[in-house]
């Protein structure tokens, strides 16, 4: 049956780093907190960087961004590469999770997962579209299964499933040479120009910055990246 709705996973690195490994990501792969976006703060985060990961507070002026961004790509196209992993975000409150797989199924050339359910998942979806991948994550027992687990650890107050949350999770991954925004309720990836492997990190960095601005009386942002982590 169909998964429609889960309580959301909490931005903790101890709780996703568990999550990551019943998924079958190795050890040496892991999630930091990135305790600043100014250069002298990202300098302490380990590297390589394979991802970054943004939680945020879904506002009226994000939404407004959001419909204004849609409309200009639509209107004027935007190249997206063909080994961009993509997927559509279906279940309520699955953010952090597809969060997590965009920044796994980007990186399969430097991360050799484990055989599990994350492993079976990307190679089924390996040649379906964003909506269909989104459907297949609804069936995948494991992953739904995980999620769960770890949603209950590390919370405060344990919310409900069906209780509105109103902050989100999106990824950003360095993809043939090109910063990629990897959000399950965007209609489609958000190619945000150049960028490199090394870079990646500062270039994502500055993306961020911008929802920032975008609210700037709004504190609750948090920055995760997705590096060589002694977990």
């Amino acid at each position: 049956m169909a998964t429609e709705s889960l309580v959301p996973l909490e931005s903790n690195p101890d709780v996703m780093n568990k999550f990551l490994q019943k998924l079958g990501v190795p050890s040496k792969w892991g999630v930091v907190d990135v305790m600043g976006l100014e250069s002298d703060m990202l300098s302490w985060v380990p590297r390589p960087v394979l991802a970054l990961t943004l939680l945020f507070p879904i506002s009226q002026s994000y939404e407004q961004h959001k419909e204004k961004e849609e409309s200009e790509i639509l209107a004027k196209g935007q190249e997206v590469s063909s080994n961009l992993f993509y997927m559509k975000q279906n279940i309520s409150n699955a953010c952090g999770t597809v969060a997590l797989v965009h920044a796994i199924a980007n990186n399969l050339d430097e991360i050799e997962l484990n055989d599990g359910c994350l492993k079976t998942f990307l190679e089924e979806a390996k040649n379906l579209d964003a909506a269909a991948r989104g459907k297949l994550l609804e069936k995948c027992e494991g992953i739904i299964k995980a999620h769960t687990e770890l949603a209950q650890e590390g919370q405060t107050n344990m919310p409900n499933a069906e209780d509105p949350i109103n902050h989100h999770f999106i990824t950003f991954v360095h993809k043939d040479g090109s910063l990629y925004e990897l959000d399950g309720r965007k209609a489609f990836p958000i190619n945000h120009g150049p960028c490199t492997p090394d870079y990646l990190l500062e270039d994502a960095a500055k993306v961020c910055k911008e929802f920032m601005a975008r609210d700037p009386q709004e504190v609750r942002f948090t920055v995760i990246a997705f590096t060589i982590a002694d977990v």
